[in-house]
């Protein structure tokens, strides 16, 4: 049988603690199961506003999606991480990624390092939370043990098989940097693309005792009737991927609520996307989605 669907939103605004409230009980209301936070200088600080999130909402769960590494050391993150679990009621779920923006290091005034290096943090990092969180005199102690459910977002080789050994939850960005452009930009990766690294990724992942969960990232959620001509709209911002293309990647949710239920069947069929987490942007567009699927 295949795995549930999950449904995560990305909350990427604070205008008030009024308002963050309400827009976290308007999602729990559509139906989203999991309320995430990115992890970006100028943006909320994930873990108080996760707090914030669980105490104005019942059944979803929250996370981060994901930190950026190299902010974060790994017993200062233990202790930030065992304290969130403890004040949502044990909902907390754990997304780490490598970070991808040399500015906003340089902003915090953090070295940025090479793609290898910043792998390398990320390894020393998760190894030392499970080592941490998983001692049972850790304190603060987190409700979820030995540890919350950790989710690894990326797509290099090292970063799969990292997810691979240590992670309940791999994330696919489905994107990369946009050549020539600012650092930071990024562009779509045709579903081929896609398809290898979810391929590379599962014969990592041969030998686990229980599959992983996996989520993808949609960037746009396009309601329209004539998916064709939206795609080559889409695809003429230069995003990577042609209208052919534009109509067929995992990243993109193209065509009515019912035709877009039917994509995210199809993506689970071949990706083995479960999990699908889509922008506030499209909170409100994507909630018929959720319609469709729901019990799926």
């Amino acid at each position: 049988m295949p795995r549930p669907f999950r449904f995560g939103v990305t909350l990427l605004t604070l205008d008030s603690g009024p308002a963050w409230r309400e827009k976290c009980r308007r999602a729990e209301g559509l139906g989203y199961d999991v309320l995430l936070v990115p992890d970006h200088l100028g943006w909320p600080a994930p873990f108080p506003a996760l707090v914030a999130a669980a105490e104005a909402t019942e059944r979803p769960r929250v996370g981060t999606f994901v930190l950026n590494a190299g902010f974060w050391n790994p017993a200062l993150l233990a202790r930030e991480v065992a304290t969130t679990d403890a004040l949502t009621g044990g909902r907390l779920e754990l997304g780490l990624g490598t970070g991808y923006v040399k500015a906003e290091h340089d902003g915090a005034g953090l070295a940025f390092g090479t793609p290898g290096q910043r792998v390398d943090h990320l390894a020393h990092l998760v190894e030392e939370l499970d080592r941490l969180l998983g001692d049972p005199e850790h304190l603060p102690e987190s409700p979820q043990q030995p540890r919350p459910p950790l989710l690894i977002g990326g797509s290099g080789p090292r970063l799969l098989r990292l997810a691979a050994r240590h992670a309940e939850i791999t994330a696919f960005t489905g994107c990369r940097q946009a050549p020539g452009k600012p650092a930071g930009t990024l562009e779509l990766l045709p579903a081929e693309q896609v398809a290898a690294g979810v391929a590379a990724y599962q014969e990592h992942a041969a030998d686990r005792a229980e599959p992983a969960e996996l989520n993808v990232l949609v960037q746009q959620v396009l309601v329209t009737d004539d998916r064709r001509a939206t795609a080559r709209e889409f695809a003429a911002r230069g995003v990577g991927v042609d209208a052919d293309q534009a109509l067929e990647v995992p990243t993109l949710l193209i065509g009515t609520p019912a035709q877009m239920a039917d994509q995210l069947r199809e993506h689970r069929e071949r990706y083995g996307f479960s999990y699908v987490t889509v922008l506030d942007t499209f909170l409100d567009a994507f909630a018929p989605v959720i319609a469709e699927l729901a019990g799926s």
